[in-house]
């Protein structure tokens, strides 16, 4: 029987390229977003594939646990779950920031994140067996200026992360938490708020990394053994390292 996927915000970015790696292959996928129109795109490019699909804005609490609930028979018996819906709004410094911003990242990247994870959990402890990928960032080990609440929230992941494997001991549940650097997908379009320009200056002269990257990198953790658990996986395009340590000189 094949596997069931469950990827949050797959219209886009990781979670698309992640939706279409494992329905490739043969999986069924449960793909969550906000846009119908993206979610119907990604069906008719999976065409032929076993793909669900199911409008869903994870910073809606009742609307997380229904839809899980809800899920037709033959796509109930989560195996994977991939929390991918998050976002950047913004680059200001904290004091130019706005507060409505730090809201919506606070909500999708913390609480919908939560949300998503307490409505699976349940099928994966009843059958003690299952995956759990989140989706973190660098941003959550090294900070940058414009940052902070964006790195705070995937900070925050991280230490779920590490604290939700603790508490699944002898339950056979995997988590691992997938810290990618600089990536060319929507997530500029959308911290920038529509301003393509702006975006496309953030990759000028490099090589990003791409939504292929991040879904090849969960794809094949998801095949190792079931002993082997990779607890966080950092990783930056090559042309991209650490900054080192700013000094503010007269």
């Amino acid at each position: 029987m094949s596997q069931v996927v469950l990827v949050t915000g797959a219209t886009s970015g990781f979670g698309k390229a992640t939706a279409s790696m494992f329905a490739k292959d043969g999986y069924k996928v449960i793909a969550t977003g906000r846009r119908q129109e993206r979610l119907d795109e990604l069906k008719s490019e999976l065409k032929g594939c076993d793909v669900h699909t199911v409008i869903l804005d994870v910073r809606d609490k009742d609307a997380v646990f229904s839809a899980i609930e809800n899920l037709p028979q033959e796509y109930k018996e989560i195996d994977i779950l991939v929390n991918n819906a998050g976002l950047a709004l913004g680059l200001e410094n904290a004091p130019e920031a706005h507060l409505e911003d730090w809201e919506v990242m606070i909500d999708t990247n913390i609480k919908g994140l939560l949300y998503v994870t307490k409505a699976v959990l349940p099928i994966m402890t009843k059958r003690k067996s299952g995956y759990i990928f989140n989706l973190g960032s660098i941003a959550g080990n090294w900070p940058y200026q414009g940052g902070n609440v964006y790195g705070s929230t995937k900070s925050f992941v991280q230490q779920f992360s590490f604290n939700l494997r603790n508490d699944l001991r002898g339950t056979n549940i995997r988590v691992t938490n997938i810290e990618p650097g600089f990536a060319k997908t929507e997530f500029s379009n959308v911290r920038f708020k529509g301003d393509d320009a702006k975006a496309d200056a953030i990759y000028e002269g490099m090589e990003p990394l791409v939504g292929d990257d991040i879904a090849n990198l969960i794809f094949t953790l998801s095949k190792l053994p079931q002993h082997v658990n990779v607890n966080s996986l950092e990783v930056m395009p090559t042309a991209q390292s650490w900054a080192g340590l700013f000094i503010e000189r007269d």
